[in-house]
């Protein structure tokens, strides 16, 4: 079997979610997967970027990682989104990349797809948990397959106990979680899952239609 491709799909502005993703990376690899890591691209004003300073900073980090497309995920057995809380729902840049996919999904381009997902917040009921979940409901119109950790590892209760996915408080100071087990064996999860999935397509097990 050939070994899996995953995309990693992120939005961040002080480089919280690009570490996830990064941890999410780092654990795929040694799994033997393949792995593309894209930005879900910038749509807020340039003048309000700069009168951020750690904002415009982690822009500067994040400059040689390219923005994500439709073929991104048409390439990918699975995919893992990271992004943060807005209000309690997916940021805006991240949302708009969702948005943008009806003529990929309409081809039935991004169904079978094996998804994931993770998120922050400034605080640990600020949102994290609908931020998965509003992802998820995009995967779900997809006809994707939902991999959460649930309690599938101890990780995952040091990191805060949430079964839909990593999440993440974090302050001025940084994330207050110890999260990058949870996020290693989320990531684990989600490939081999997805290698259970592409060993029945090779298998020619017949998908219900």
């Amino acid at each position: 079997m050939n070994n899996i491709k995953l995309t990693i799909v992120y939005y961040s502005v002080t480089g919280v979610n690009f570490q996830l993703a990064k941890w999410a990376k780092e654990a795929a690899e040694e799994m033997g997967a393949d792995v593309r890591v894209v930005k879900a691209a910038e749509i807020e004003k340039e003048e309000r970027i700069k009168k951020n300073p750690a904002w415009l900073a982690q822009r500067e980090k994040e400059k040689h990682i390219k923005d994500a497309s439709s073929e991104d995920l048409i390439w990918a057995d699975a995919i893992i989104f990271a992004s943060p809380t807005r209000f309690g729902n997916v940021a805006s840049q991240m949302k708009y990349f969702i948005d943008i996919q009806g003529s990929t999904w309409a081809a039935g381009k991004l169904e079978n797809k094996v998804v994931s997902a993770m998120s922050s917040a400034n605080n640990n009921n600020g949102g994290q948990e609908a931020t998965i979940r509003a992802l998820y409901t995009s995967a779900m119109h997809w006809g994707a397959i939902i991999v959460a950790p649930g309690y599938t590892d101890d990780s995952s209760y040091k990191a805060g106990g949430n079964p839909y996915g990593t999440t993440v408080t974090v302050n001025r100071e940084g994330m207050l979680e110890d999260v990058e087990e949870a996020v290693k064996h989320q990531a684990k999860r989600t490939i081999e899952v997805a290698r259970l999935i592409k060993l029945g397509k090779e298998n020619d097990v017949t998908p219900i239609h």
